[in-house]
């Protein structure tokens, strides 16, 4: 009986590891490390798209300045995409940072 019992539980343990080898670990999608390289990428970008709007700020007073209304409105077009992909940013570093604290909270 006992030999019977440590065969099921041997049979057990190596099942185990070999469930855990094809799932391709426990532990993917939670590693801080990626989750804080995005979130700096992506607050690396803000800065970007914010010195990009500065100067389509001052391009399209210059255009309104010269009376080139044609060209104005191309450059408000500019700045509303560039503020849309500030927004998108601003989501990701919040979805990145809930990442981190609920990886730091299960220790993962």
């Amino acid at each position: 009986m006992k030999f019977k019992l440590l065969g099921a539980l041997l049979i057990a343990a190596m099942g185990t590891g070999t469930m855990l080898a094809q799932d391709g670990g426990w532990r993917r999608g939670r590693d801080l490390g990626n989750d804080y390289a995005d979130r700096r990428a992506d607050l690396r970008d803000i800065q970007q798209d914010k010195a990009t709007i500065a100067h389509d700020r001052w391009e399209l007073n210059r255009d309104l300045r010269t009376g080139d209304y044609r060209a104005a409105a191309h450059e408000r077009a500019e700045l509303n995409e560039e503020y849309r992909d500030i927004h998108r940013d601003r989501v990701d570093v919040r979805r990145d940072t809930r990442d981190i604290r609920h990886d730091r909270r299960y220790r993962w």
